[in-house]
């Protein structure tokens, strides 16, 4: 199945997780692929794996907290591969703590990470994708949709995703632009390995955002990525899916 076949995918936080999994997933479906993330060594590993998938990739560091950084991104990617037809914004970060331990620092750190630099990525992104009818997948998180204990920062930037989604969904229908979020929850990423707990946390709390059968891995997310960017998807507009093993059923 080649549903990617002469697409230019753009994909942020693709070093590790959901965004590994999507860069290897579109590789297979013959996408060709512009990665990016902060992180260099596992951005490189996702490169050189997609390539062995044989996809056309390239590598680029981004940090999406720094507007500079995402301008130059968009022209990076356009200049190596002639246009965008696919930004799928993947990079984010987590931290879960007591609300009210959590320092202004950490409050505009988390969201310009995760929202405004979703933001801007859509932002500079929208005139290629425009010129191609292309499509966004934002990846917001089912924190958007139910209370994440201990994430308000995390949750307040992830319905922010969602919300922004929407507003591009609806304004650019009709120029031919689609976009899309994807909400995860219970997917195992070094992201949720890494966000940690505050000091004895209630359980029951936590209990709440458990799968109904067990957490499953990133390519659960990319197939669904994979679904909604390509042909497949094309009446679907302005949509939030859940990827969470019935959590919020």
């Amino acid at each position: 199945m080649q549903r990617f076949e002469k697409k230019v995918a753009l994909i942020t936080g693709a070093a590790s997780g959901i965004g590994r999994a999507t860069a290897e997933r579109l590789a297979r479906e013959g996408a060709s692929l512009f990665l990016c993330d902060v992180q260099q060594e596992g951005l490189q590993a996702t490169v050189k794996q997609c390539r062995e998938l044989g996809a056309e990739a390239e590598g680029h560091i981004c940090d999406v907290g720094q507007a500079a950084d995402i301008q130059a991104t968009i022209d990076a990617c356009t200049e190596r591969f002639g246009g965008l037809d696919v930004l799928v914004n993947v990079a984010g970060i987590l931290t879960l703590e007591r609300t009210e331990k959590t320092t202004l620092e950490t409050w505009e750190r988390i969201l310009r990470i995760n929202l405004t630099g979703t933001f801007l990525l859509c932002q500079a992104a929208l005139p290629s994708l425009l010129e191609r009818k292309g499509n966004i997948v934002n990846i917001s998180s089912t924190s958007a949709i139910s209370g994440l204990p201990y994430g308000a920062a995390y949750g307040a930037s992830k319905g922010g995703v969602l919300a922004l989604t929407r507003a591009l969904a609806v304004e650019y229908a009709k120029r031919g632009l689609r976009a899309n979020a994807i909400c995860p929850g219970s997917v195992k990423t070094p992201m949720t390995g890494r966000s940690g707990l505050p000091d004895d946390p209630d359980v029951s709390l936590l209990q709440r955002v458990l799968p109904l059968d067990k957490p499953r891995g990133p390519e659960t997310v990319a197939s669904v990525i994979a679904m909604v960017a390509s042909a497949d998807g094309a009446h679907v507009n302005g949509e939030s899916i859940r990827v969470d093993g019935g959590t919020l059923a």
